[in-house]
């Protein structure tokens, strides 16, 4: 396994990684400046090599919508449909399970999740899929 941020090796069982301490599940990858090539944090707005601006560096066709994500959140969060959308499916079938096991009994806790989820996802809060590809605006 390899780190997603620093792209070092990674044993199994590690929760973060050895080189430069990102957690193995959540690191989200770098981007790379179009002007000199140096790698940065996702989270940076300019290069720290040159000072080129990095917006829009990651143009990745697979990411996923931030309003989509977010609006799916808010209007029907209770079935965990927005973390399916971005890949986390733990979050998800929990959501779904507290919905529906409960007869939707239990959905305003859902509910009160989801919203949360949703006001975080359009406000960039949460600002990755599950496989750490940022997502689009």
């Amino acid at each position: 396994m390899f780190c997603k941020n620093c792209g070092a090796q990674i044993p199994d069982n590690s929760i973060n990684c050895q080189n430069c301490a990102a957690p193995v599940d959540f690191a989200p990858p770098p981007i790379f400046c179009k002007n000199c090539g140096m790698k940065n944090h996702p989270a940076s707005a300019c290069c720290v090599n040159c000072g080129a601006p990095l917006q829009n560096i990651n143009l990745n066709p697979n990411a996923k919508s931030k309003i989509a994500a977010g609006l799916l959140a808010i209007l029907i969060g209770v079935f965990g449909v927005h973390n399916f959308y971005l890949g986390y499916t733990g979050k998800a079938v929990a959501q779904l399970l507290i919905t529906i096991l409960s007869f939707g009994i239990l959905s305003w806790v859902s509910l009160i999740w989801s919203v949360i989820e949703g006001v975080q996802i359009l406000t960039g809060t949460i600002a990755f899929d599950a496989n750490g590809v940022p997502l689009k605006d």
